[in-house]
């Protein structure tokens, strides 16, 4: 499997249509017949998935126990707001103002790939993630997720 890569500025127009990017698009040949799912981010940001990776999802949150309070809530709260879109004629996307408002989107977007999904952050909102991140932590971050004898760089499941 083949993940998405890149970083792209974009606008949104006043009805909060954004055309995709070229480079992006690229890595992503059927979403003009599948198209995709955007949802709430874990943080103030919203998340694309194209269609067949958010059905990956909602087949794995078919499966957990629905008799369970915080499965339901998790289920409630993960999928609240769930919209699917396509590509318009001109190759935009247009996002729900409700998302949008969730996530501060005013004009000026980064969309984030990361491996299976895009995240969509206000351009603001994202520079403020990175003025507040300590970089000097990246290294041992990394250490801590990826440096333990249980991760192979060689594993190609």
């Amino acid at each position: 499997m083949s993940y998405l890569n890149g970083e792209f500025e974009c606008k949104l127009d006043a009805k909060g249509r954004m055309l995709l990017p070229a480079l992006l698009k690229r890595q992503l040949p059927n979403v003009e017949r599948e198209g995709f799912v955007v949802n709430r981010g874990f943080e103030k940001h919203l998340v694309l998935y194209t269609r067949s990776e958010w059905d990956k999802i909602t087949k794995k949150l078919a499966k957990l126990n629905r008799y369970k309070a915080k499965n339901r809530q998790f289920i409630r709260s993960f999928t609240r707001g769930s919209t699917e879109i396509n590509l318009d004629n001109s190759g935009r996307i247009l996002l729900p103002k409700s998302l949008m408002e969730y996530a501060g989107l005013d004009s000026e977007v980064v969309l984030l790939c990361q491996l299976n999904q895009i995240e969509i952050w206000s351009k603001e909102a994202y520079q403020e993630l990175w003025d507040n991140d300590q970089d000097d932590d990246f290294a041992s971050l990394a250490e801590e997720v990826m440096g333990g004898e249980e991760f192979d760089f060689d594993d190609e499941d």
